[in-house]
């Protein structure tokens, strides 16, 4: 179900038991896949590295920096890569790798070089290293209802951002501009809906990434452009 934004919303969870133990599984899940990929210095991100979890949470990684990519698939042979993608979601956004596993879990990188704002929108979202998710941290972050996400030792406080753009960004050590920006977004979101990606397309089993965005850009001027 679509999440909506909430506006004028101060509220605390408390977590009982199984809401724990269903946040420990989940981050077991989670500290498999980053050690076998810690010399790339992922971070994982979203209500995993929150707390906020459900059931059905996804387990999303970030790399910042360009990958050697045949370096990290190598790294990951052991659990089994279900699908590599080339994903952009817009002409003027960055170009990104993705490796789903058969886990379900996703690990996103840069093959075009990034711009600051977009590696902070990870950092917006709640972002936490290995050694920090090993200690058992949770990290501040906002989810898609633009609800603040406070880790407490009992649970989380939420709280809404709007009207609050510099303290959230100083809590997130992240740009007022990103959470402007993520305010400007997923406000339109709700008006309109979700629009399609501009990029997005499965690599085949004996492709790479490096061949195949060099055969886009060959092609297309806007991917050409951030790469």
């Amino acid at each position: 179900m679509k999440e909506k934004t909430v506006a004028f919303h101060r509220k605390k969870i408390v977590y009982d038991h199984s809401q724990w133990e269903l946040l420990d599984s989940i981050r077991k899940k989670a500290i498999t896949v980053m050690e076998k990929i810690s010399d790339f210095q992922p971070i994982l991100y979203g209500s995993v590295a929150r707390g906020d979890v459900h059931k059905n949470s996804d387990i999303d990684f970030f790399i910042e920096h360009m990958p050697e990519t045949y370096l990290l698939e190598m790294a990951l042979e052991d659990i089994g890569i279900k699908e590599r993608c080339i994903i952009q979601a817009t002409p003027w956004h960055l170009v990104k790798g993705s490796i789903t596993l058969f886990g379900g879990e996703t690990i996103t990188f840069p093959i075009t070089e990034s711009k600051r704002k977009e590696i902070e929108f990870y950092y917006f979202g709640g972002a936490i290293e290995l050694h920090d998710l090993v200690k058992g941290k949770r990290m501040p972050g906002v989810d898609k209802r633009l609800i603040l996400i406070r880790p407490l030792e009992d649970g989380h406080m939420e709280e809404e951002i709007t009207g609050r753009e510099a303290e959230v960004s100083k809590i997130l050590n992240v740009s007022i501009d990103i959470v402007r920006e993520r305010i400007q977004v997923l406000s339109r979101r709700d008006k309109i809906g979700r629009t399609g990606v501009y990029l997005n397309r499965t690599l085949m089993k004996d492709e790479s990434f490096e061949q195949v965005l060099k055969e886009i850009c060959d092609k297309d001027s806007n991917v050409r452009r951030r790469g």
